[in-house]
């Protein structure tokens, strides 16, 4: 009975940072979607190729189920995965994560918690492991990224959240006063240690 709390719980969880992650995109130009936010590169279409990706290899070749969609092997691994080429569209890569759930949600839902699994691409000794574990792993991978892809989003335009229908419209002066007030303690308390 716990098994199936868990497994349900997780899974739940799940679909909720994909769907979070997915709406990050949400009314971006096809750029801003694309482009470096940051000095390695991350930027938010990118993230969602990456997630789907991971957990088409943690819920596929894991249990010995190869994802439908075709992947390098993951020893030619080139962080491709990490951004969108110009090839690729938006609507593409959004249908493999989608595509990606469907195949990933078949795994959770025909085998056990406890079910064997074998990860090549983790270290001796623990490639050997069970679907909780990796329930637990691309859970924890999909919630890094989704707060990844909140960071940036607010560094766009300001919006922030993890679903649209919890999301406040951006008061730009009491986020100004806000950030004013946490930029002086920090200075202050720089100062009080110098």
């Amino acid at each position: 009975m716990i098994d199936e709390f868990a497994k349900d719980n997780l899974h739940r969880r799940l679909r909720r940072d994909r769907e979070a992650l997915l709406w990050k995109l949400d009314g971006l130009s096809e750029y801003d979607a694309r482009r470096p936010l940051t000095a390695s590169g991350t930027n938010l279409l990118g993230l969602v190729k990456h997630v789907a990706t991971v957990e088409a290899r943690y819920f596929g070749e894991v249990f010995g189920r190869p994802s439908p969609e075709p992947l390098p092997r993951w020893q030619d691994s080139d962080d491709s995965d990490l951004w969108a080429a110009e090839d690729e569209t938006r609507d593409q890569i959004i249908a493999f994560y989608r595509r990606t759930w469907e195949h990933s949600d078949a795994t959770i839902a025909e085998l056990p918690l406890e079910a064997s699994g074998h990860v090549p691409w983790w270290p001796e000794p623990s490639p050997n492991t069970n679907l909780f574990a990796v329930m637990v792993h691309v859970l924890t991978e999909s919630v890094r990224h989704a707060g990844h892809a909140d960071i940036l989003r607010e560094g766009l335009d300001g919006r922030t959240g993890l679903r649209a229908e919890h999301e406040r419209p951006v008061d730009e002066e009491a986020r100004a006063a806000y950030r004013a007030r946490i930029e002086q303690a920090a200075r202050s308390a720089a100062a009080i240690r110098a």
